[in-house]
């Protein structure tokens, strides 16, 4: 896995960066008990830009993330009501999730695994890969494979060809996805060795999670050129947040930026009902009428789909039209899966 060196990962590492106030340190000692803290290095440049307000406001822990509303979850999408073996989700018929390890080089104060990530390796051993396998291997309707956690992206070459190789010899898959934050916030990890693992003649497709234009630096759109060069294909998925991509403005250019990059904008999501992010939550209503700006004014290769992924695991549903309607104080969202399921948005803060 990349390297921990010159992160930053304890309350008192950010009071030395000036990032949080001595004042706050009692309070900021019991989230990052409950919520793992990690800045990378290239993060911690970006917070010095001259907008890096949108940078430090996702990866600096707040005293708010103690505030917790009754309609937070512990596990907002159902990971662990779907999960047939340690490391995998099975949700939908043809795709599954396998999370090979729980650690990531950074930690997202929004992230809806947040209880989960970053406690200790989460590492899947070798014969926790191996049952995942068998798994996969019993399941011919598994057409895709997407590898998550934590973040694989920071898994060692050799470990992650080990892994996409042997899911490559399961015939029925015919596709793999990484998500993964690595070509961005640790674009020194993105080496010949790193490209050569995801170069295959399965198609690989790698999805960088990316919420602002801040976070591009020349670092990280010289991995993303590195990794278009090999011939992987790029997307990118956004999670709508409070205070750091809030106006059509800042999502119209981070969406540009991505696609003069070579990347994609394939998601933006409405921000999952975790514990303590409230602070982040934008309503659905103005996601809709964001949505409503960028429609016509940018390019269509440069919007991605408003998605709403439904607590409980009932899947994901495009909300900027259609499948989703008011009734009294709740939304009524039709699943790809079946059925039509309640979902009460919790007051803005």
């Amino acid at each position: 896995m990349t390297t921990r060196r010159n992160r930053i990962s304890t309350v008192e590492q950010l009071m030395q960066a000036n990032l949080v106030p001595a004042s706050s340190a009692n309070h900021l000692e019991q989230v990052a008990a409950k919520y793992s803290v990690a800045i990378s290095p290239a993060m911690q440049a970006a917070m010095l830009a001259e907008d890096g307000t949108s940078v430090s406001r996702q990866f600096v822990p707040t005293e708010l993330e103690l505030v917790h509303h009754p309609s937070e979850l512990s596990d907002p999408i159902g990971d662990s009501s779907h999960s047939p073996v340690p490391g995998m989700t099975h949700r939908y018929p043809d795709r599954a999730l396998l999370m090979p390890l729980l650690v990531c080089p950074v930690y997202c104060r929004f992230c809806f695994r947040r209880e989960v990530v970053g406690q200790d390796t989460g590492l899947l051993s070798r014969e926790a890969l191996g049952r995942a396998f068998d798994y996969i291997r019993s399941q011919p309707g598994i057409w895709e494979v997407i590898l998550t956690g934590g973040d694989p992206g920071i898994l060692s070459p050799k470990r992650l060809n080990y892994i996409l190789a042997e899911l490559e010899r399961i015939e029925h898959v015919q596709n793999l996805r990484i998500h993964t934050r690595v070509p961005v916030v640790a674009p020194e990890h993105v080496t010949k060795e790193f490209c050569d693992a995801l170069v295959r003649n399965t198609p690989v497709w790698v999805v960088i999670h990316v919420n602002s234009a801040e976070e591009l630096s020349g670092e990280a759109k010289e991995a993303l050129a590195m990794m278009n060069r090999c011939g992987i294909p790029l997307l990118s998925q956004t999670v709508l947040l409070r205070g750091v991509n809030d106006t059509a403005e800042q999502l119209e250019s981070l969406f540009r930026e991505l696609v003069r990059n070579r990347v994609r904008p394939y998601y933006l999501h409405q921000l999952d009902l975790a514990s303590g992010t409230g602070h982040f939550r934008v309503p659905i209503e103005e996601g809709q009428a964001l949505m409503r700006q960028l429609r016509g004014n940018v390019s269509g290769l440069c919007l991605p789909q408003y998605m709403l992924d439904i607590p409980g695991g009932r899947g994901k549903v495009p909300i900027d039209v259609g499948m989703i309607e008011r009734m009294q104080d709740a939304w009524i969202v039709e699943s790809p899966l079946g059925g039509r399921h309640q979902y009460i948005e919790p007051s803005p803060w």
